[in-house]
């Protein structure tokens, strides 16, 4: 088979079955994440980002490819999640441009567009690292141009790109140590390959059996996401177009109303049809939909028309979106009085996860809170809304987690008003930032004051190890607590407690005085009492402050200063 010119219908499916491909294979990538930690979530990012370049090019009306590529620029740009999904539209960016005034795609055109968002991807990086998905991108794009000197055909050139990638990917050990020591390739590096085979396949009109599904929590972590993504307490009730969140499970084939075999593209394209917001993942037996729509009912009967209901949950998001609206107007009155005092002209948002936390972030004068953090990575989108949000003629983001840093940076050059961001990598270092916010200056001058502020703080997290693994010459057990110093572990223990105590003893020093211990969802008071009392054990001189932050994922985040 050979394909000399790619026009609308071909790249259409190529971006289809890419996206389906890391929606499919989200976990896996997922769980290649080199840190053993219950957070890697660099497919759900790249999918979620991805998914919405999706969108974009399935609202578009054009028959232009290069109309059609800008698209799935846009989109990516502003569903971008994590560093990782930034990179992807950055990528994407670098191909819509090269891409922009061609009608169709000749072998060429797409060697050119490969190369050309390489080009784009690694200026975006402030430091360039190989062994990462840029590595896998440029190898593709060389790959191509290669071979596009000797041919026409536009599937042998991306297919050669892809064969490329792939051969790339699996050198990632040999170029980063660590992936090497833990066993796995780069995520990243693993979701553009996928993303590539998607754009290799289409072409050919190959079907390719998935090798990896997700899980029921992959799913429930992705339609996390897509609450999230909407920003909802932020939305005005009457603003929401599709009022009913619908989750269903079928079994395929089961029951007395089947009337159709199942393909997923016809059963995704019926869904699209009435909703937004969507995920749908199917294997041979169950297929799990997820769905925003005004017609709940046409949801269940589809679903049936395929096989057996097992699950149904349907939520009136105007009616819990008005109740969340009377919960904070209840408790924020008085907060936004003291903020607007604290700021003036300026908002300043945290990135953040636990009404702890934010209580804390707004007492120093944040006055915009966007959830999320671990494994709820916001995207550009989310954080274009926040700042928009904020009302402000100057804008402050602490991003909290350093995987949100590039997302960030992203809104800044999208929004009109003057935004900057303070690279904060931990709650810890974020609170610690509010620290050296000062109203009266400018927005260089804070930057400078608040990064000023990281310096005399070391930030701890305690979490639990999700598979063994042995990193950096330690030996991790599943289920073992680590303790996370400044991005490194540093501890193991299988006593939670001892881990807490363990961890602060590597973080104090001579000129240590204040220790900070917040305990989450999965923390409690009573044993942040006992770490407590066991750190002034260590040092009788400190002084140690315990706040209840109801963080997810870390049941202790502790700072010394």
């Amino acid at each position: 088979m050979k394909v000399t010119k790619i026009t609308e219908t071909e790249f259409r499916k190529m971006v289809l079955v890419s996206s389906k491909r890391l929606n499919s294979n989200a976990e896996f990538i997922n769980s290649l994440n080199v840190f053993p930690v219950p957070d890697g979530d660099t497919g759900t990012n790249m999918n979620l980002s991805l998914a919405s370049g999706e969108k974009y090019v399935s609202e578009s009306t054009t028959s232009n490819v290069g109309e059609l590529a800008t698209a799935l620029a846009k989109g990516l740009l502003m569903g971008a999640r994590g560093n990782s999904g930034v990179i992807l539209s950055q990528i994407f960016r670098g191909f819509s441009k090269s891409t922009a005034k061609k009608e169709t795609l000749t072998a060429q055109d797409l060697a050119d567009a490969l190369s050309a968002g390489v080009e784009m991807a690694y200026k975006a990086v402030m430091k360039p690292t190989e062994g990462t998905i840029l590595t896998v991108a440029r190898k593709a794009a060389e790959a191509a141009r290669k071979l596009v000197k000797t041919s026409d055909d536009c599937l042998a050139v991306m297919q050669a790109a892809y064969e490329a990638a792939d051969a790339a990917l699996q050198t990632t050990p040999d170029l980063l140590p660590v992936l090497k020591e833990v066993g796995v390739v780069d995520s990243g590096g693993q979701g553009l390959t996928f993303v590539y085979q998607g754009f290799a396949d289409a072409l050919s009109g190959r079907e390719r059996q998935e090798s990896h599904q997700p899980s029921v929590v992959e799913m429930d972590e992705m339609v996390n996401a897509e609450h999230h993504k909407s920003v909802q307490s932020q939305l005005h009730t009457e603003d929401i177009k599709y009022g009913y969140c619908t989750e269903i499970m079928v079994r395929l084939g089961a029951g007395r109303s089947v009337e159709h075999e199942f393909n997923y593209d016809d059963f995704y394209a019926a869904l699209a049809a009435i909703g937004d917001s969507l995920l749908v993942i199917a294997d041979d037996e169950i297929v799990k939909v997820h769905v925003h729509t005004e017609q709940p009912g046409k949801v269940l009967t589809l679903g049936q028309s395929y096989g057996s209901l097992i699950k149904v949950k349907v939520d009136n998001m105007r009616l819990q979106h008005e109740t969340i609206l009377e919960k904070d107007e209840e408790q924020a009155a008085d907060e936004v009085e003291v903020n607007k005092e604290l700021t003036g002209d300026y908002g300043v948002i945290a990135i953040a996860s636990g009404d702890g936390v934010a209580k804390l972030f707004k007492s120093l004068g944040v006055t915009y809170i966007l959830s999320g953090g671990q494994t709820m990575n916001p995207s550009t989108q989310d954080i274009v809304d926040a700042i928009k949000e904020t009302k402000a003629k100057k804008v402050l983001i602490l991003p909290n987690n350093k995987n949100i840093f590039m997302a960030a940076e992203q809104a800044t050059e999208v929004v009109e008003v003057a935004a900057e961001v303070v690279p904060t990598k931990t709650i810890s270092q974020g609170l610690s930032a509010m620290l050296g916010f000062d109203k009266d200056a400018s927005l260089e001058e804070n930057k400078a004051a608040m990064l000023a502020e990281l310096d005399g703080v070391k930030s701890g997290q305690v979490t639990i190890a999700v598979r063994d693994t042995t990193i950096e010459g330690q030996a991790i057990k599943k289920d073992d607590y680590m303790g996370i110093v400044d991005g490194q572990i540093v501890v193991t223990n299988p006593d939670r407690q001892a881990a807490a105590t363990q961890m602060i003893s590597k973080m104090l020093d001579e000129d240590s005085e204040i220790v900070t211990i917040i305990y989450g969802q999965d923390g409690s008071e009573t044993e942040a009492q006992a770490i407590k009392e066991a750190a002034l054990e260590l040092d009788e001189d400190i002084e140690v402050e315990i706040h209840a932050g109801d963080q997810p994922v870390y049941p202790y985040l502790i700072s010394v200063e």
